[in-house]
């Protein structure tokens, strides 16, 4: 038998859920939020959007196939999302004690414990789930004996946390991208160095302006997308040079209001690999993976912009694109891993894109 430790996940309306222990026993107050996927969860926990978070699995059990090899390639972390785990706390039905994969390096329980990040389980995450739903993303607490204040994460600059702090660069291909890392996924990186780019990563708030490139891309990033004005100037001298430029989640937000547009908090925002997303203009619907909270106002886009893709389910938007110029942007990701491939053939648009730029 397992010896677990009770805690309890208390929600800013007073609903309290009684959970058993499988990371570690640390208290923890973050923004409580769902997602649908019923695998990928060493990639979830460490996309940095996550940050500041306490992610809930509707997909009922969780650690059957353990934690893969820490592998890198081209300096890249091989199956994770970035280099740490960006979670605040972990909340599932069912935990599996046993795990059997043939990459398996160790369990999800040793995992949280090494990153000191708490998991509980035994939590009726349907009813959770529901009053999510019903209520939309909430506060929470996670505690063991001691009990801590509720802490809203979206008044910070998450995406100051979750940047990188120096320049890096990847690859030795044709075509040179800027690659402004708001909270960047790997997967990112590994679709453009694919497609022959030399990739230039720099941090959300870093003076790229001078640099030589070929294009820019705005990547994915935790929390709100007011707190990055700095960012969004940067955006603006670009778009005044007419480079190609692609965003995806984040980077649509950003790259929106760099355009003049507003954006706003979702009730519950989107977190799953199987959202559908229509292509404006055709009857195309794609299979989207997603991680945001906030979205872009389609209707205070400027004229001479106009909404990409939109939100099957909700209507909201997935996506923007400028009428002449080339720029454009994905509310989803095309690189989700794991998840939906889809939509993945935008990155050869974007390096489509500079491609003829540079004729």
């Amino acid at each position: 038998m397992y010896k677990v430790k009770q805690a309890k996940l208390t929600l800013e309306d007073g609903t309290v859920f009684i959970g058993k222990s499988f990371g570690s026993e640390k208290a923890v107050a973050g923004e409580v939020v769902f997602y649908t996927a019923m695998t990928g969860y060493p990639e979830s926990l460490t996309d940095p959007s996550y940050t500041g978070q306490i992610l809930v699995s509707t997909y009922p059990m969780i650690g059957n196939y353990g934690v893969p090899f820490n592998k890198k390639e081209n300096g890249i972390h091989k199956h994770y999302e970035s280099h740490k785990m960006h979670i605040s706390g972990l909340i599932i039905s069912d935990y599996s004690f046993e795990f059997s994969h043939w990459n398996a390096e160790k369990s999800l329980s040793d995992w949280l414990k090494e990153h000191n990040v708490p998991g509980l389980f035994d939590i009726d995450t349907r009813a959770l789930t529901k009053i999510l739903r019903e209520k939309g993303s909430m506060l929470g607490k996670i505690e063991f004996e001691d009990e801590i204040d509720f802490y809203d994460p979206n008044k910070e600059n998450l995406v100051a946390v979750a940047s990188c702090k120096e320049r890096e660069v990847y690859g030795d291909g044709e075509h040179k991208v800027v690659l402004v890392d708001c909270g960047v996924k790997n997967n990112i990186l590994r679709c453009l160095l694919r497609r022959g780019a030399t990739v230039i990563r720099v941090p959300w708030d870093y003076d790229y302006t001078k640099e030589e490139f070929d294009g820019l891309f705005i990547s994915n990033g935790p929390g709100d997308p007011a707190k990055c004005d700095v960012t969004v100037e940067y955006i603006k001298n670009v778009m005044g040079t007419e480079k190609p430029i692609m965003g995806i989640c984040l980077g649509n937000q950003l790259l929106a209001r760099a355009a003049g547009a507003e954006t706003y908090k979702l009730k519950f925002g989107h977190r799953s690999h199987n959202q559908p997303v229509l292509l404006e203009g055709t009857n195309k619907c794609y299979i989207t993976s997603q991680n945001h909270g906030f979205a872009v106002a389609t209707d205070t886009l400027p004229s001479d912009w106009e909404p990409l893709f939109t939100n099957v389910n909700d209507g909201t938007n997935e996506g923007i694109r400028h009428k002449t110029k080339p720029f454009f942007s994905t509310q989803f990701h095309p690189e989700a891993w794991s998840g939906p491939v889809d939509t993945e053939f935008l990155f050869d648009e974007f390096i489509k894109s500079i491609e003829e730029s540079k004729k």
